[in-house]
């Protein structure tokens, strides 16, 4: 199966989007560092982009869309989130940086049997509830595009009749869309980042899907952090390095621990992953030893402020930002055992976006970390795309059956 990518980043969806199984026919960045850390990594071979084509450097509405045909089995991208990002003007479809019209018109050239499209959090407050519809509306029935200078209130009204007749669902282009927020940690990433899945198959391949269920939970960290124990025989710590019960927990949390002592069960998923679990393996960036690993180089300045305190090292880290004028200070730092706070080498935060190690950048620490800020989990891509890529093939599947069948009926009659 093949796939495109808008919006591409420094790579993060296109590798877990390759991972399940897809090969890439394009990807489209504007953003010339992006591009330059994904034509680095396609000169040194790494694996998940060597033979991908080379990124097009340029808007997506520039593309000849037209060139990669319409057999495309799946299109994905996050468009930008700054309309939507809580730390931005939350301007939405006032915001020129609003690509989801453009998405849309994509859409309706290539004709993919599926998409998928990841935004902010931000996107499903209440302010922009109507024009979140709207986005979810346009996805549905991308051939019903604006008139003109059409207002975006009076498209969305026309977009809901469309939906109420359903008409185009008996005959037009549409897609089945479902919006999910999730938040990685549930899915192993380390690193509680709640973003909003949208995905969408085309109607005439009569696919019904559900977002994967959640493999991993806080509550399964928990049990192993505080009644087995096992958490921390598994990473070596001494007992008496072991940080006590009353001194993380307290009030509600400290309740929950003990309601879970008393359980004959434990939690059948496996336990979100950790800042610890992440780091694994990895020398200390202010060591000798950090010079020998790609991106993992100290970097001084960290301090804790207001509302900014880094991420403690047996938790999820907190969501890795891309700031637009530099690093955010405190949520892009480690919590240190005696209390202190470091910035996150660029290495150190590719291990919890879960980029493969082999993956390297040549961009300066601050934009290096905006990549890193702004890409999609690699292997939070790949639990979506793999779920994709099986409803496509189990569609398939389905179509070259019906053919056979229908092969099979003048003989049948002859029979």
């Amino acid at each position: 199966m093949n796939a495109v990518e808008l919006f591409a980043g420094a790579g993060g969806l296109a590798m877990g989007v390759r991972l399940a199984g897809f090969s890439s026919a394009a990807l489209v960045e504007w953003n010339k560092p992006a591009c330059n850390t994904l034509r680095l990594n396609q000169a040194r071979g790494f694996p998940l982009l060597a033979d991908a084509p080379a990124p097009f450097e340029g808007d997506v509405r520039a593309f000849d869309w037209a060139s990669v045909g319409q057999d495309i089995d799946l299109m994905a991208g996050g468009p930008p989130c700054q309309p939507f990002s809580m730390g931005g003007r939350h301007r939405a479809y006032d915001d020129l940086r609003d690509m989801f019209p453009s998405t849309v018109k994509i859409i309706k050239t290539l004709r993919p049997k599926a998409f998928i499209l990841e935004n902010v959090k931000g996107l499903t407050r209440a302010s922009f509830a109507n024009y979140f519809q709207y986005i979810l509306l346009q996805l549905e029935f991308p051939e019903v595009a604006a008139r003109g200078d059409e207002a975006w209130d009076s498209h969305f009204e026309r977009l809901q009749r469309e939906k109420t007749s359903g008409a185009l669902h008996a005959s037009g282009l549409t897609y089945n869309v479902l919006p999910t927020l999730v938040n990685a940690a549930d899915y192993g990433i380390p690193q509680k980042r709640e973003r909003v899945f949208m995905v969408g198959f085309r109607s005439d391949l009569g696919v019904e899907w559900s977002f994967p269920p959640a493999t991993h939970s806080e509550d399964a960290l928990l049990h192993d952090q505080w009644i087995s124990g096992s958490y921390w025989d598994r990473h070596k710590v001494p007992f008496t390095q072991r940080p006590t019960l009353s001194g993380v927990a307290s009030g509600a949390l400290a309740a929950r621990i003990e309601r879970m002592r008393s359980s004959l069960f434990a939690p059948l998923t496996q336990p979100w992953r950790t800042v610890r679990d992440a780091l694994t393996g990895l020398p200390d960036a202010k060591s000798s030893a950090a010079a020998d690993v790609a991106d993992h180089t100290y970097q001084p300045g960290a301090k804790v402020y207001p509302g900014h305190t880094g991420s403690p090292l047996d938790q999820p880290a907190k969501t890795i930002k891309a700031g637009d004028h530099g690093v955010p200070g405190g949520e892009n730092m480690m919590v240190l055992p005696d209390g202190g706070v470091r910035y996150f080498s660029v290495r150190e935060t590719a291990r919890i976006q879960t980029f493969p190690d082999g993956f390297v950048f040549n961009a300066s620490w601050t934009e290096s970390m905006r990549q890193l800020g702004n890409a999609v989990p690699v292997m939070l891509a790949r639990v979506v795309a793999s779920s994709v890529a099986t409803q496509l093939l189990n569609a398939q599947g389905r179509r070259i059956e019906s053919l056979n069948e229908k092969r099979d009926l003048p003989e049948r009659f002859a029979a």
